[in-house]
């Protein structure tokens, strides 16, 4: 038995003519309020800031794309950005110098072997293991 599979999901139906659903809502919702705001204000020449300002929002989330993504992503992503927490797991530590230089050989050679972890499952990849180490090391200090 054939299946006949969609193309084309991510283009929206216009459903209103040239409008789709989402952008209809959009359009109507900001003319219903725009006619809300005239008659509780009930002057045209006092109103009409408003009503500018309530339809070019509306006109940003009906039909404004930015990076071919609809506004309304936009201001969600702001609003998500701005009212939740933010959580920053970084933050830099320094730590105590010693002051001595016995100290700071004796945990050089700790550090050192600590670093370079023994790899024993076959001594080709010994060898490949101890020519990275030395490679890098040897790169380090040509960069000095």
């Amino acid at each position: 038995m054939r299946f006949q599979v969609p193309q084309f999901i991510e283009v929206e139906d216009k459903i209103f003519g040239p409008l789709t659903l989402k952008q209809f809502i959009f359009v109507a919702g900001g003319a219903g309020l725009s006619f809300v705001i005239y008659i509780f204000i009930n002057s045209l020449i006092i109103s009409i800031v408003p009503i500018i300002i309530v339809m070019a929002i509306s006109s940003a989330l009906a039909f404004y794309r930015i990076n071919n993504r609809p506004f309304i992503n936009i201001v969600e992503s702001a609003f998500k950005y701005y009212f939740t927490d933010k959580l920053y797991i970084w933050k830099k530590e320094e730590k105590p110098r010693p002051t001595d230089t016995a100290t700071a050989v004796r945990d050089a050679k700790n550090y050192a072997s600590v670093m370079v972890p023994k790899i024993a499952d076959s001594k080709l990849k010994d060898l490949a293991w101890s020519l990275d180490i030395k490679e890098s090391i040897y790169s380090n200090k040509k960069q000095r």
